[in-house]
């Protein structure tokens, strides 16, 4: 199994979902950044993560991390939730982010902004403004979700 697998399973257990790994440079500081989100849902969204988790989380990670480093140097190790406001760059970011609201810049410049209904395959069902629409995934060329104020 790959470092990213191991992560998986350990996020796993704790009943929750890995968003994205990424490495990020701060400063002078390199922080190896897990991002997860909530696998239960309520009313079709999805549930916060509460810090305790994340500190549980770090907890496993870290001493996984310790027997198989991600990176040469030093590293900090962060986890915690991607934001209620985030890019999302892959499929399987989509389906965790079913039940927001998305912002999708299409690759023949139309801008879109609806409610994420769900994911099949590589189709995007949305509801802008009352109506449905499909988008094919390969059509997007940047999406984030956002949170109206």
């Amino acid at each position: 199994m790959s470092l990213h697998d191991d992560i998986e399973s350990l996020v796993k257990s704790l009943g929750l979902e890995l968003y994205d790994i990424s490495v990020v440079n701060d400063n002078d500081d390199t922080i190896y950044r897990v991002s997860v989100v909530s696998g239960e849902m309520e009313e079709g969204k999805r549930k916060g993560v509460a810090l305790d988790r994340c500190v549980d989380l770090t907890h496993l990670i870290s001493p996984l991390l310790d027997v198989n480093p991600p990176l040469s140097g030093d590293y900090r190790l962060e986890v915690g939730t991607p934001g209620i406001e985030r890019k999302i760059t892959s499929v399987k970011q989509y389906v965790l982010s079913i039940g927001e609201k998305v912002a999708l810049s299409l690759k023949n410049k139309e801008k879109l902004e609806g409610l994420l209904k769900d994911v099949q395959d590589s189709k995007l069902f949305l509801e802008i403004d009352g109506v449905d629409r499909v988008i094919d995934f390969g059509e997007v060329s940047k999406a984030k979700t956002y949170f109206e104020w």
